[in-house]
């Protein structure tokens, strides 16, 4: 009887280590995937062909929330077209993800670990420190990176492997600076920003410089979470308008902070505050809010209606849309930036990373957020912009104008 029991117990040992082992080939690179159904690519059976699309983005940190709406327009781009044919021969697309957790000191890390994935490029990130912060490394590897709604001309200066296809800060702090002018006759502007934070201040400088009246400038500490001082002064000091180009999570806090006070003063903000978690910060009160953005809802329709059904069948993305269907912009950029990156491998016509580098500069696209193309710099040609407002009431975005730079 005891060989009996002994025998099952080999036999269960046996089938147990053989299940275990069913995925051990899986290649699990310990990276980020924030969205739900929204899974990578798989390799299918032996022989298919896979290329490799890095994802730097922050899916953690004060950026996460923006992050992870860029992520979901690549994730969505990634389940309506999840093979590219490169050089006569169909690949499955596989999106690899290192989170750079919005912190400029994570980010060479997290980029290193796209290097070692074997990507032939990268896409992202949402936010210019980060993306300065990892540039080098790419530039390094000899990896193009295709910034999606990173700002600062600093992205890509120096740096013949980065390219984006936003526009940059200094047209927009032009735009809202003579948005300031258009629409509230301002003569004084309050403007504020993180401390130390590149795309802040940079923005907070070319706005300073394109703005016809006067400026009254602050920078708060990282992590400061009563803001009451620095509205109060820009009551105090008479201005016109309120500039502050912050990130999503100071932005809502800002944002509830002048509900409260029922502040009159109008608040402009660069394509940060583009966010439904800032919707619902301002919803049912009286703050005026005025954001310059990538995109508007019913530009494209027939995106707006896919990614709207997709978000509503998939709870994960949904959560990582902030809870509700509003379409982000950098959600359309992140879409558009997924079909550049394919258009890029098509021009190779080879997933080699530098066939694909070689590839980009002559690139153009016409997307969801409209003419895609790069300067030599590797900068997007781009001259418009769309001014949002917040409908405090529906608590959603209304178009208030198309914006160029004078």
């Amino acid at each position: 009887m005891k060989k009996f029991f002994a025998m099952l117990l080999v036999l269960a040992m046996a089938l147990s280590l053989a299940a275990c082992g069913g995925n051990s080939g899986s290649g699990d690179s310990g990276s980020s995937q924030p969205a739900g159904d929204s899974q990578p690519a798989d390799s299918g059976s032996a022989g298919d062909k896979v290329v490799r699309i890095g994802v730097f983005e922050p899916a953690t940190g004060d950026s996460g929330a923006g992050g992870k709406q860029e992520m979901l327009g690549m994730q969505y781009a990634n389940k309506e077209t999840p093979t590219v044919e490169i050089g006569g021969e169909t690949y499955s697309v596989e999106l690899v993800y290192a989170d750079n957790g919005s912190s400029s000191d994570k980010a060479p890390t997290a980029a290193s670990q796209l290097v070692s994935q074997d990507v032939s490029l990268v896409l992202g990130s949402y936010g210019s420190g980060v993306s300065i912060a990892g540039g080098p490394v790419f530039d390094e590897a000899g990896l193009a990176a295709i910034g999606v709604t990173c700002t600062n001309p600093g992205v890509t200066a120096g740096n013949d492997y980065y390219f984006r296809i936003c526009f940059l800060d200094p047209f927009q702090g032009t735009v809202l600076a003579n948005f300031a002018t258009e629409k509230f006759s301002a003569q004084k502007a309050y403007l504020l920003g993180e401390l130390g934070n590149d795309y802040d201040q940079g923005l907070l400088n070319y706005f300073e410089q394109a703005f016809d009246g006067a400026c009254v400038k602050d920078s708060f500490p990282t992590n400061t979470s009563d803001f009451s001082t620095y509205l109060n002064k820009a009551v105090a000091e008479g201005a016109d308008v309120i500039f502050c180009p912050v990130s999503i999570a100071y932005s809502t806090q800002i944002v509830k902070l002048a509900a409260s006070m029922g502040l009159e003063i109008p608040i402009l903000g660069s394509d940060t505050l583009d966010s439904n978690k800032v919707l619902s910060a301002a919803q049912g009160s009286n703050v005026q809010i005025y954001v310059s953005t990538f995109y508007q809802e019913g530009g494209a329709p027939e995106f707006d209606e896919g990614i709207k059904a997709w978000l509503n069948e998939d709870s994960t993305a949904m959560t990582n849309n902030g809870g509700d269907d509003t379409i982000a912009a950098v959600t359309a950029m992140g879409y558009d930036a997924y079909y550049v990156a394919l258009e890029a491998l098509k021009a190779a016509g080879s997933p080699d990373k530098a066939a694909v580098k070689a590839a980009l500069p002559s690139l153009s696209y016409t997307g969801v957020s409209g003419a895609i193309a790069f300067d030599d710099v590797g900068d997007a040609i781009r001259d418009t912009a769309y001014i949002k407002t917040a409908d405090n009431a529906a608590g959603a975005w209304t178009l208030e104008t198309v914006q160029t730079a004078k």
